[in-house]
């Protein structure tokens, strides 16, 4: 699987705001995203120009397209991530 070569059954998740990820932080979002959606496979989408920063994910072996609420929740999951990792994310109101 690759974003580069999908396959059947493949999705992107865009992110509204890009976060950063450190690399603990990439294997936890990869492996949250591949049990509630269900995917075979999870790739990351960087942003070019931060390669710090990921913009969504691309899931791959997916029997159903994730919910609007789902992929929601993969995005918390994200930008709870990038306030560990001190992206700056935060609390938005602290």
């Amino acid at each position: 699987m690759s974003r580069s070569r999908p396959v059947s059954g493949c999705q992107e998740i865009t992110f509204g705001s890009a976060y950063v990820v450190d690399d603990s932080g990439e294997v936890a979002l990869e492996d949250y995203a591949r049990e509630v959606t269900r995917a075979r496979d999870v790739e990351l989408v960087r942003t070019a120009d931060d390669p710090r920063r990921v913009a969504g994910l691309h899931l791959c072996g997916l029997e159903v397209v994730p919910a609007p609420g789902l992929r929601a929740d993969v995005e918390d999951f994200a930008r709870d991530l990038d306030a560990l990792a001190g992206g700056g994310g935060g609390l938005g109101w602290s």
